[in-house]
C-alpha cells in the first residue's frame, strides 16, 4: 500500500485533486483516479492537478492535468491558478509570478494582491489542424464559424485552441440551451478527433457574457477556464465582444475576468480557494 498526500482546492466551483510530485513520489498511470473522482465513494474532482520538476531550467515547474475520466489533458485555465496558489502555499517558491510547463506551452500564472490569480494564457490558435478540427467539404479553414451537424441541426461553431481543444457556440440564452445534449454530441463529434470542450455563450452586452462549458471527459462543470477564454477569444472574433477590454464572464461557479484583441496573449484572472488537505491510501 502507498499513502498519498493531496489538497483539494477549487476555482469557481470547478474542483481539483492537487497532488505534489516534487516531495513524494506518484506515477497517475498505476492510480485509481476514476475512482478517486467519484462524488460518492472518492474524494469527487473535475481534474486531477499534478505539481511536477521542470524539464528544463528556463521553467519553474510542470503542470499535468488528468479528467474525472482518467484521460489527460494539455491545459485547464482553473486549475493553473489553484496549480499556483499552491506551489506558494506549500513552500515550493516563494515567487509570486511563476514559469509552469504544460503539454502545450508555457504559461504564466501570478498571484494578485488582492487574492485573486491572473493567468497569461498565451495566444490562441484557430486553424483546423490546431485544434484539432476537421471541417466540412467546402468549407474555408480560416472561417470565423464552421457548421456541423447534430442529429438534424445544423449548429454553428467558433472553433479556438487555449492549448486544449474549444467549440464555442453563441446562443440566447444558457438557461435554455441544449447543454446535455448539444454537449455531449459535440463533445465526441467525428469532426474533432481528440474530443473538444463545448461553450454554450449568452452575450449580454460588449463586456459581459454568461457562459456553460460542458467539458470533455467530466461532462458540464461549474467553471472552466480555458473555456471562459475560449468564448471571449470568439466573441472579439465574432464582432460580439470589445476587444482589448476586460471582459466579465459569468459561470455557474462565479465570474473570471478575460481580456484579448487580436494578435496579443489571452490574460484570466480570478478567484481560487484551498477546501481541505487530505492523505489516502492505495
Amino acid at each position: 500500500m502507498k499513502t498519498l498526500k493531496f489538497t483539494k482546492m477549487h476555482g469557481l466551483g470547478n474542483d481539483f485533486m492537487v497532488i505534489d510530485g516534487i516531495s513524494q513520489q506518484f506515477e497517475p498511470e498505476n492510480a485509481p483516479l476514476t475512482k478517486w473522482a467519484d462524488r460518492h465513494t472518492g474524494v469527487g474532482f473535475d481534474q486531477l492537478l499534478l505539481v511536477e520538476k521542470a524539464h528544463s531550467d528556463a521553467v519553474d515547474f510542470r503542470y499535468r492535468i488528468f479528467n474525472a475520466d482518467g484521460s489527460e489533458v494539455e491545459q485547464c485555465g482553473n486549475g493553473a491558478r489553484c496549480f499556483v496558489r499552491f506551489v506558494v502555499d506549500k513552500g515550493l517558491t516563494d515567487k509570486q509570478e511563476i514559469v509552469v510547463e504544460t503539454a502545450r506551452g508555457i504559461i504564466l500564472p501570478r498571484l494578485a494582491e488582492n487574492g485573486l490569480v491572473s493567468v497569461n494564457m498565451g495566444k490562441p490558435h484557430f486553424m483546423p489542424s490546431e485544434i484539432p478540427f476537421i471541417p466540412a467539404a467546402g468549407e474555408a479553414a480560416d472561417a470565423l464559424t464552421h457548421i456541423i451537424l447534430v442529429g438534424l441541426e445544423s449548429v454553428p461553431v467558433s472553433c479556438v485552441s487555449m492549448g486544449n481543444p474549444h467549440a464555442v457556440i453563441v446562443v440566447d440564452s444558457v438557461e435554455t440551451a441544449p447543454v446535455e445534449q448539444w454537449g455531449e454530441a459535440v463533445e465526441s463529434h467525428e469532426q474533432f478527433p481528440e474530443r473538444v470542450n463545448v461553450g454554450f455563450m449568452e452575450v449580454v452586452d460588449s463586456g459581459h457574457i454568461r457562459l456553460r462549458v460542458y467539458e470533455r471527459g467530466a461532462g458540464e462543470t461549474q467553471a472552466c477556464g480555458t473555456g471562459a477564454c475560449a468564448a471571449v477569444v470568439a466573441g472579439v472574433r465574432l464582432g460580439l465582444l470589445e476587444a482589448g477590454k476586460q471582459v466579465r464572464v459569468s459561470l455557474p461557479g462565479g465570474d473570471l475576468y478575460i481580456s484579448w484583441q487580436n494578435g496579443t496573449d489571452v490574460m484570466m484572472t480570478g478567484p481560487v480557494e484551498t477546501v481541505f488537505e487530505g492523505e489516502l491510501q492505495y
